[in-house]
């Protein structure tokens, strides 16, 4: 004999819905299933279960309202804005949209928040094609919690992948730090002919400036000072293949002219015109005193010798600014006893204070002027603690790379 349900087993029958669906959902979290299987067990759970015909769930990414489920509806949830219809509603209830045609599709709204901070809104509809489907309604905060719990479940996927790549990249970039750190020279000379000293602070983990050293033979050297445009990976990128071919140039000529042409070549050629190169280069024969250089548009180097400060500024173009450098200019300037040259990149000078002043090149000259008795070491030292204090409260914008060297 066929029994007709009572309200006593119906209403059973959504308990064990209920307890059901929540075991389900729980595990399936456990188990770390997909943001896709989480969604097709609540839509198993909402459509076949608690017969709720249409449904469309938006879910708030980063600000940005997202429909992350729906079914039996057509293409009318494109028009709901969720700024303007739903961020009002606190409470679940009927709705009513400035568009008729939506009233006609969705019925309820089923706001999901946490605290004051809004996660979710349900929409559904299609709740008086089914007979057993009324009675559902009173159990609209049930479908509230399982959607906070899916809705929340989603948002800490979502949140352990980011964490995940974020850790990766820090990673990378701890890689890419290392690596760079191995482009400069490990030791500097200090001996009785030469004192040399550097110092680099990136403003990202890798960054895009450089310095170097180079011996030619016993009697001769190569220094210099490099910035490429812009910061971060691609700098650095940029600027360790640059470090590559300015060695292995080094190999092949001995001119700075035919070697600064030939590095705006490989520039042109990795860069496509998208960044650019400044360089100061050197050489400096210990035995004739005579340093020789070419300045790529760089910030010119000071050298202090007595009582004078001059700036070494001859030379042409940067690097990877145009095909061709037509006129490369070289100069030469012999160097006294007791000489000092600072190297720098322009994020040393242009480091403002809290008045958005920035340190610039006079204040520069005057330390290097009254601090000649000092160690390159020193020297070096007491530059970045003076820009250091100098800057207060205003963070550093931009790569520094300081090389100094006193010629005795």
């Amino acid at each position: 004999m066929f029994e007709v349900p009572t309200n006593k087993n119906r209403s059973k029958r959504v308990k064990d819905i209920k307890l059901n669906s929540l075991l389900e959902i729980t595990k399936a979290i456990n188990h770390n299933f997909s943001i896709q299987q989480l969604l097709e067990i609540f839509e198993e759970v909402l459509e076949n279960q608690l017969n709720i015909g249409k449904l469309v769930l938006f879910s708030n990414e980063n600000d940005n309202w997202k429909c992350i489920l729906k079914y039996g509806v057509g293409e009318e949830y494109n028009d709901i804005n969720v700024e303007r219809d739903l961020l009002s509603i606190t409470e679940i209830g009927t709705i009513n949209f400035s568009q008729k045609r939506l009233n006609k599709a969705f019925e309820i709204v089923i706001p999901v928040y946490h605290k004051s901070q809004p996660l979710a809104f349900v929409l559904i509809g299609d709740l008086e094609d089914k007979v057993e489907v009324r009675p559902a309604i009173k159990h609209l905060p049930f479908v509230q919690t399982l959607t906070s719990i899916i809705v929340v479940a989603i948002e800490n996927k979502k949140f352990a992948r980011e964490t995940v790549r974020q850790a990766t990249m820090r990673r990378e970039l701890e890689l890419a730090s290392e690596m760079q750190s191995m482009l400069f020279p490990s030791v500097l000379p200090r001996n009785e002919h030469i004192d040399t000293a550097a110092f680099y602070l990136p403003h990202q983990q890798v960054g895009g400036d450089y310095y170097d050293f180079i011996w030619l033979n016993e009697n001769e050297f190569a220094f210099c000072v490099a910035d490429v445009s812009g910061k971060g990976v691609a700098a650095a990128l940029l600027m360790s293949n640059f470090q590559a071919n300015l060695r292995v140039l080094f190999e092949h000529t001995n001119s700075l002219t035919d070697l600064v042409r030939e590095l705006n070549t490989k520039v042109m050629a990795n860069a496509k015109g998208e960044k650019f190169i400044t360089l100061f280069i050197a050489k400096y024969n210990l035995v004739t005193r005579t340093l020789t250089y070419v300045n790529a548009a760089h910030n010119p180097p000071l050298l202090a010798s007595g009582n004078s400060v001059s700036t070494l500024k001859i030379g042409c173009t940067g690097l990877g600014m145009f095909d061709e450098i037509e006129k490369i200019k070289e100069g030469i300037v012999n160097i006294s006893p007791g000489s000092t040259i600072v190297c720098y990149t322009d994020g040393l000078t242009e480091l403002e204070n809290d008045k958005g002043e920035d340190f610039g090149i006079d204040s520069l000259k005057d330390l290097i002027k009254n601090n000649q008795n000092l160690n390159m070491m020193e020297l070096n030292t007491l530059i970045m603690e003076t820009v250091m204090n100098y800057k207060q409260n205003r963070p550093y914008i931009d790569d520094i790379a300081l090389f100094c060297i006193k010629a005795f």
